[in-house]
């Protein structure tokens, strides 16, 4: 099968990188109402999720410098739902997999799955905060603003998330996805967050933004007063930042997905998937007929949810995949059709020569593709050289490397995205 060549393409997305993080957090801590609430020596809890974030290890550990500069006693607690298999153990090995463990951190690392009810939400939803949390002094929470996988809405993915599922834990996260199963994510989340606010022991939270390349890009310091409020705003900003894919496209090559990289594996608004099956559900997206996943991260410590939302698999994906943790990942977030299998074949080549007639195209150099490192990575993008009008006339792209078949190896495998030339490639 004669697939085009490819075109390795740089996206010029903005950088926003924030060059000093530790001062910059001294600074919007400093300027926060949090430490007056508290009398010197008081307890104080910081929750940090399961996300890969960009220098979380470097955040965390200065929140915890701050804590201890106003004469506190900070420790860190794992804010997870059933991530980590589900066990305290297992959250506190995806925390020191971040490097976040008592001997960088200066502090305590608390991992426990008891929680503590806190009553019920007007729609009578019962709601837990984790023991070790609601036993400390307050809560500080320390997590990503960005969108959602799943929904779409005013309130994503954030402070207010972590308050619901991360501070729930296990037990809260399979009764609160229940009923977001009806009501609607967004509206369970706010009305749980709003529920933990009452309980008087959040002090506030610090809103990590990233921008299109993955760079910590804003701290922002949220007091609970105008927490709903202020991480609505934020998601807006998160939201203008983000990376995709520059165009539609038949085939969609990811070379990996993981935990890490998205809470569904992949991002759904960057593959335009849906975690129930639908195919390009997301209308300000491009939209992918195909995808085709080669590997799963090592990040991801065999949790293989997403592969489910893939249309074709490399066998070396399925063989990693742990699934006593991507099970309970997944149905504890009512998403089992994100762990479905699919069809999957012992080569790269198989899998795309299997995977192009499906397109509704007749020759195959015809046929679009586009590939990406992972969900998250979008700096760099291989594109089909039949694209290459699309390209030219797009001003954030810029090719940075010559038109190159695919490069199969005698077992029919492809190494992975190919390495971007030194400087710009003129190409006729």
């Amino acid at each position: 099968m004669q697939l085009s060549r490819m075109l390795l393409v740089r996206q010029n997305f903005p950088d926003r990188a924030i060059r000093d993080i530790p001062a910059t957090i001294r600074k919007e801590l400093g300027a926060a109402p949090f430490a007056s609430r508290l009398k010197p020596g008081a307890r104080v809890a910081i929750g940090v999720g399961s996300r890969g974030i960009t220098n979380i290890s470097t955040i965390v550990h200065s929140v915890v410098d701050y804590w201890k500069s106003q004469g506190m006693r900070p420790f860190i607690f794992p804010a997870m739902g059933s991530h980590g298999a589900a066990t305290a153990e297992g959250q506190a090995d995806v925390l020191a997999h971040y490097g976040i463990i008592e001997e960088t951190m200066g502090c305590p690392i608390v991992s426990s799955l008891d929680v503590v009810p806190l009553g019920a939400t007007p729609e009578g939803i019962k709601t837990f905060m984790d023991r070790s949390a609601y036993e400390s002094d307050g809560v500080m929470l320390v997590g990503r603003v960005k969108w959602h996988t799943d929904f779409a809405g005013k309130i994503e993915s954030g402070l207010f998330k972590m308050m619901a599922i991360g501070l729930g834990k296990f037990a809260g996260a399979q009764h609160y996805h229940t009923y977001a199963y009806k009501m609607g994510l967004e509206r369970v989340i706010r009305s749980i967050g709003r529920q933990v606010l009452a309980s008087g022991k959040i002090l506030g939270g610090l809103a990590i933004l990233e921008d299109a390349h993955h760079n910590t890009a804003q701290l922002t310091a949220v007091p609970v007063e105008t927490m709903e409020q202020r991480e609505e705003e934020l998601l807006v900003l998160a939201k203008s930042w983000m990376g995709k894919i520059p165009m539609d496209l038949d085939i969609l090559i990811l070379d990996e997905i993981g935990k890490t990289i998205s809470g569904a594996g992949m991002d759904t608004k960057v593959v335009n998937r849906g975690v129930h099956g639908q195919y390009n559900p997301w209308p300000d997206a491009p939209k992918f007929e195909r995808i085709f996943l080669r590997d799963l991260s090592p990040m991801s410590y065999g949790n293989g949810v997403g592969l489910g939302m893939a249309d074709v698999i490399h066998d070396r994906l399925l063989e990693k995949i742990d699934w006593t943790p991507t099970r309970i990942n997944s149905l504890t977030a009512s998403t089992p059709a994100a762990i479905r299998t699919p069809t999957h074949y012992s080569s790269d080549r198989e899998c795309l020569e299997r995977i192009a007639p499906t397109v509704g195209k007749f020759d195959p150099s015809e046929i679009t593709i586009g590939w990406v490192r992972n969900s998250l990575e979008l700096g760099t993008v291989a594109l089909s050289e039949n694209l290459l009008e699309q390209i030219r006339s797009n001003p954030l792209l810029e090719i940075i490397g010559p038109a190159q078949e695919f490069a199969f190896d005698s077992a029919g495998n492809l190494s992975g995205l190919p390495e971007p030339a030194s400087k710009a490639v003129e190409v006729h």
